[in-house]
């Protein structure tokens, strides 16, 4: 199967035919890149969003809150982001200190993005005595704009490609194997991802949030965000290559690390969904009339 892939490498669209550049705006002494514009766009696009989400009816905060939030909320996505990329994916660096620190050599984890991002609202609700788990409900219906840019930033700088295949959408990456080697044909795992966990969970969010009362039951939009991730990341991860310092992992059990730590989310996304309806209650809203 290897070697019919690879001969089919020479059929297949190259990444460097696509001229992309990880760097978005060069002047010289200073480097903008397009993930950075990535995390930029997607909690800009995150909070616009948001601030209309909050002027419906029975919203569990107001307008003047969201902006503390997406202060608190950036801090949670950077350092939860950062430190649980060292402690899941790169823990030789708690050696080197001061490399955790180099956020511009790349390295963020999803998951640990997600626990920096809940322990700020829960540090807002606390503070104005608000409804922490309804808080995220409405957050988690933002979430997609930052999983779609990101998975599109980790497109054009090349990285987290995926597994090799003959599809006819495959694309040769640059440096996947050896030097001297054959670059096979790889899956474009980064656009799945960008497509399922960005737009495809947009829009069941989206329809759960508007076209039903689930907004109502606390707890239940952000159930269907870790299942509706868990399941799509889990997937995908069938068609990504595994990181490289964790294919013994792989080797192991089967599974990626991505996958393994999906799984809290998806056995959580399930219990919160389970249990929504009996946490209903009249809402008294911040902002908006009362609705029961």
């Amino acid at each position: 199967m290897l070697p019919t892939l690879l001969a089919a490498a020479g059929g297949h669209l190259h990444f460097t035919d696509l001229h992309l550049d990880p760097v978005a705006i060069n002047l010289g002494f200073f480097h903008i890149k397009w993930y950075s514009l990535a995390y930029i766009s997607g909690i800009l696009l995150g909070w616009l969003y948001l601030m209309k989400l909050l002027a419906a009816p029975g919203a569990p905060m107001a307008k003047r809150h969201a902006d503390d939030l997406v202060f608190y909320a950036t801090l949670g996505i950077i350092l939860g982001g950062r430190l649980g990329y060292v402690l899941f994916y790169a823990p030789e660096m708690l050696t080197h200190p001061l490399q955790i620190l180099m956020l511009w050599e790349g390295g963020m984890s999803f998951h640990g993005g997600v626990i920096g991002t809940s322990l700020a609202i829960l540090w807002l609700a606390r503070q104005h005595k608000l409804d922490w788990l309804r808080i995220h409900d409405y957050v988690v219906c933002c979430a997609p704009f930052g999983l779609f840019f990101g998975r599109l930033a980790n497109f054009v700088n090349g990285e987290l490609w995926g597994k090799p295949g003959d599809v006819p959408w495959a694309i040769v990456f640059p440096g996947t194997v050896r030097a001297g080697l054959i670059e096979p044909a790889r899956h474009p795992s980064q656009l799945y991802e960008a497509g399922l966990e960005g737009l495809l969970l947009f829009v069941i969010l989206w329809f759960f949030f508007w076209r039903t009362d689930a907004r109502y039951q606390p707890g239940k939009l952000a159930g269907i965000f870790l299942l509706g991730y868990g399941l799509c990341r889990f997937f995908v991860e069938f068609f990504r290559e595994p990181d490289r310092q964790l294919i013994w992992l792989v080797d192991r059990t089967g599974l990626h690390m991505g996958q393994w730590l999906c799984l809290p989310m998806i056995a959580g996304g399930i219990l919160l969904i389970v249990t929504a309806k009996g946490r209903r209650k009249r809402v008294e809203a911040i902002t908006g009339p009362s609705v029961a």
